[in-house]
């Protein structure tokens, strides 16, 4: 290993590829290095998407995702590693064998299941493989309130629901359980809901009324594992995540027709 190896964490998301640059491996990818972390990404399905929606993709392969990783994780000290849309239960499956025979740690997993203009990424054939096979492998999962609806069986129609339903996916074997509350507001407030140590914890921001939303899953998710990579704690990487992705969607510029990106920007090399 060679000393830039040693100073910068190497961070790795499995995903999907938006071309229009707003979400998936690419946002992931400018997340990582905003938080001064080397990126590296493997393409679990190419979408052709722009800021209007999604009009469909294109899945790797089992053996054609192998061949991306592997490579990488021979070569690179990965220090976290990001998931985020898994198409099929095969790559599901692949991505699990991939994590488990590297002993990869700080798994940040994105359950990725629709896409904001209402595309299935995955099917619930797939969704089923992803929570027995990477849920017990996930450090956190970070499900937005109609992800966890879906997972949990339970309809978020108030606090004590998204606590109930985090404790479901909780006892599916993650370590800790990150509700995103942005599509759940909270007077003028939007509000993130984190299962952790068996401890319930609200993480506040203020709520945007804004189209400028583009890849704020992909983003938060991503800052969480490069927050993890350098050191903080759980705790510290989603307080972090989340103020970095709320300043993200307040200064977001309008690109594009529809949804518009966030804007990921490096922040401050101090710690």
């Amino acid at each position: 290993m060679n000393t830039d190896e040693r100073t910068t964490p190497i961070c790795l998301t499995i995903a999907g590829l938006d071309p229009s640059g707003g979400a998936g491996t690419i946002a992931d990818v400018k997340t990582f290095f905003a938080f001064g972390c080397y990126p590296a990404a493997a393409i679990a399905s190419i979408t052709y998407q722009n800021t209007q929606g999604v009009y469909g993709a294109t899945h790797q392969s089992a053996e054609e995702l192998r061949s991306q990783v592997e490579p990488i994780l021979n070569d690179l000290e990965v220090s976290a590693v990001k998931t985020g849309m898994l198409p099929t239960a095969e790559i599901i499956e692949e991505t699990a064998r991939l994590i488990s025979e590297n002993d990869l740690h700080n798994v940040v997993i994105d359950p990725v299941v629709r896409s904001t203009s209402g595309f299935d990424l995955i099917d619930g054939a797939a969704l089923k493989r992803l929570i027995e096979m990477l849920f017990p492998l996930a450090d956190i999962v970070t499900p937005n309130a109609q992800e966890a609806e879906r997972i949990s069986g339970v309809a978020l129609l108030s606090e004590p629901d998204i606590v109930a339903a985090a404790n479901i996916m909780f006892g599916m074997g993650a370590k800790a359980v990150l509700i995103k509350g942005g599509h759940l507001r909270h007077g003028s407030s939007a509000v993130d809901h984190l299962l952790l140590g068996g401890e319930h914890h609200r993480i506040d921001a203020p709520y945007y009324d804004t189209t400028s939303t583009h890849g704020t899953g992909c983003t938060l998710a991503a800052a969480i594992a490069a927050n993890l990579a350098k050191g903080k704690t759980m705790l510290d990487a989603v307080r972090i995540s989340k103020d970095f992705v709320n300043e993200a969607i307040r200064t977001a510029p309008k690109i594009g027709k529809g949804n518009s990106p966030i804007n990921i920007q490096p922040i401050e090399r101090s710690g």
